[in-house]
């Protein structure tokens, strides 16, 4: 775990405390890019409080775009762009000065897509392969870093092809910050000990089929990623606070395919590859991760299965992809929270905006610890494969609906710390670290803010799971999850039993926990006999702390005798 500079420090915007106070299950969040630097600061700190070792930023997207008659930036609407028009060159708009430029180097020269691209990052000059055609072009309020490169994206070494070759050319316009933002997060992370997961650029989508990355931008997309990479390597090699980078473009996780040489390779996941490789020529060592969502919705025509979820599982490791940390979706409402012997149970009441269906089983192909056990497995078989993929959960920290809105230009509400601690329950004993979307603006809104109910019951108990296993010649049950110390009540019944069996705690960490668990998960074992339990009954597990907070979610258990 990254551990903090100092204990205290003091900059422009205050006095900060980098004490880890109330470790959560919880170790990763989402933000959304500020512009208040201050707001950066306080984001850190107060992620740090509560746990927090890892934040992913939300990126930008690279965008084609039309000019006008005079060479302009037009937006969707066919406007000028407000955001690209300083960009001047001599009086002459900056993707016509570098149509004019090239021209001037070879006729022949011609520059058959415009794209722009926008930031809070300042490059260096590594973002650079052709300073005399390439160049950053400095206004009030912006930067503006001008790109070219082969339309064919084979982005030549040197310049000397644009002379002596008449190609077409792709102009890459990035409206950046005098300021780099990625340096201080970077900065940030070392003093509070976090890891910083910075977005690389965001494909352009397909006009025709919005979920899907458009084919004909994968190049421009590739160059750019490459650049970006270049300038990355040349200033950040030695940051151990940059753990790695967050590809932005969601996709569903279902069966797909991707062999890498085929014609039937889903487009999406070729831009992961083309991505991916470039990140491990650049800067190897740091995983790209990725998080698609979830959809078990029977009644959708495009929802998955648990079973064609790990074989998408097993395609997007493929792409070479280090982590992959699927939304639970249960935010969404996309995916139900419920165990097995629970599919006749009457749905969650705040599902039911996007749930029709009155039972758990009827609306969905399965729930959250269904799916995430079928990646686990498909992981195991990947890892077996040579593949060096790891497997995180992707914690929903919001409603389909509700009074309360955080997030400005959205009808999701806001939940609260029992339904957290449940999810962590489903999902906590095949994945090997719990992430969240998002800290801003879901865990700081409302009044207590989820972020203060974490704080005031952080180490409230959460069992994920529990098997058979015996101590010496005793017969026992050992419980992984979280805040189980000794003093802890274990309270076992099931269907039939006369009355609730209640036992103490009997040791903590008593074995060598199974490899890649996440961060805080303990083990828990109490002596109980298992011959007293019907043949293929379920059990349910409720743990208690010393001093009677139960556990949210009791665990449902089914272990054959």
């Amino acid at each position: 775990m990254p551990v903090p500079e100092v204990a205290e420090f003091t900059d422009p915007c205050g006095t900060f405390d980098t004490t880890m106070r109330w470790p959560y299950a919880i170790t990763g969040y989402w933000l959304v890019p500020t512009t208040d630097h201050c707001t950066w600061r306080r984001q850190f700190g107060a992620i740090h409080e509560v746990g927090g070792d890892t934040v992913i930023r939300i990126g930008w997207g690279l965008q084609a775009r039309s000019l006008d008659d005079d060479g302009r930036i037009l937006d969707g609407e066919g406007n000028v762009d407000a955001r690209y028009e300083p960009c001047e060159e001599d009086g002459v708009p900056c993707a016509l000065a570098a149509e004019n430029d090239l021209k001037a180097a070879n006729p022949g020269n011609r520059v058959s897509w415009t794209f722009v691209y926008r930031t809070d990052e300042a490059f260096g000059p590594g973002l650079f392969r052709c300073p005399e055609f390439e160049r950053k072009i400095v206004t009030e309020k912006t930067v503006f870093y001008r790109i070219v490169a082969t339309d064919n994206g084979t982005d030549d070494p040197s310049c000397s092809n644009i002379r002596t070759k008449g190609r077409g050319y792709h102009v890459i316009l990035v409206a950046a910050a005098h300021e780099d933002s990625l340096t201080e997060l970077l900065d940030l992370g070392d003093r509070f000990g976090v890891k910083v997961y910075p977005a690389l650029p965001l494909a352009p989508r397909d006009p025709a089929q919005k979920t899907r990355a458009a084919k004909q931008g994968t190049d421009t997309l590739t160059t750019l990623t490459r650049r970006i990479m270049q300038d990355y390597g040349a200033r950040f090699q030695d940051r151990t606070s940059l753990g790695g980078f967050y590809q932005p473009f969601e996709l569903q996780m279902r069966e797909m395919e991707y062999l890498g040489d085929s014609d039937d390779d889903h487009p999406t996941l070729r831009v992961y590859a083309s991505q991916h490789e470039i990140v491990e020529q650049e800067m190897p060592g740091r995983p790209v991760l990725v998080s698609p969502y979830l959809d078990a919705r029977k009644q959708r025509p495009f929802s998955a299965t648990p079973k064609q979820v790990a074989k998408g599982f097993e395609a997007l490791a493929r792409t070479g992809v280090g982590i992959i940390a699927p939304q639970d979706s249960r935010g969404t409402g996309k995916v139900g929270l419920f165990w097995a012997d629970q599919r006749e149970d009457e749905i969650d009441e705040r599902l039911r905006p996007v749930v029709e269906e009155e039972t758990n089983g009827d609306a969905y192909h399965g729930s959250t610890r269904d799916y995430y056990r079928e990646m686990s497995l498909a992981r195991t078989r990947m890892v077996e494969q040579g593949f060096n993929v790891q497997l995180w959960a992707n914690v929903e920290a919001f409603e389909p609906s509700g009074e309360e809105r955080c997030a400005a230009g959205s009808d999701r509400g806001r939940t609260d710390k029992e339904r957290l601690d449940t999810a962590v329950a489903q999902v906590g004993r095949y994945v090997s670290k719990v992430v969240s979307y998002m800290w801003s603006d879901f865990y700081t809104c409302g009044s207590p803010s989820l972020a203060e109910e974490i704080a005031r019951d952080y180490n409230r108990p959460i069992a994920a799971d529990a098997i058979r296993m015996q101590r010496d010649i005793q017969d026992g049950m050992e419980i992984r999850g979280y805040n189980i110390p000794m003093g802890s009540k274990v309270t076992i019944t099931w269907e039939g039993q006369e009355e609730p069996r209640v036992v103490d705690v009997a040791g903590v960490n008593l074995t060598e926990p199974p490899p890649d668990l996440p961060v805080r998960m303990g083990t828990a074992w109490i002596p109980f006999d298992w011959t007293k339990v019907p043949e293929d009954t379920w059990i349910q597990v409720s743990v208690a702390a010393a001093d009677g907070r139960a556990a949210t979610e009791t665990l449902h258990v089914r272990v054959r005798v």
